[in-house]
């Protein structure tokens, strides 16, 4: 094997180190040029619950389950 240093393949390291360094450069200028963050709406939940509707859904009568529960866990 030739020691790069000496047969001059050193400088095709450094240009393909380079032009990696210089791609990634690129896109992350690209990205933070051309991207628009979201924005997002501030929610606002209805803190007024009418007592009526709670009522109801107490009044409706429990229904069984359809599936059988083992006795004992395993």
């Amino acid at each position: 094997m030739n020691n790069p240093f000496e047969s001059g393949h050193i400088k095709n390291y450094l240009l393909l180190y380079a032009s990696i360094v210089v791609i990634m450069v690129l896109f992350f200028i690209a990205v933070t040029l051309f991207h628009t963050p979201k924005t997002n709406e501030k929610k606002v939940f209805d803190i007024n619950i009418s007592k009526e509707k709670v009522v109801e859904k107490m009044d409706e009568p429990v229904k069984k389950s359809t599936f059988k529960l083992l006795e004992k866990g395993y």
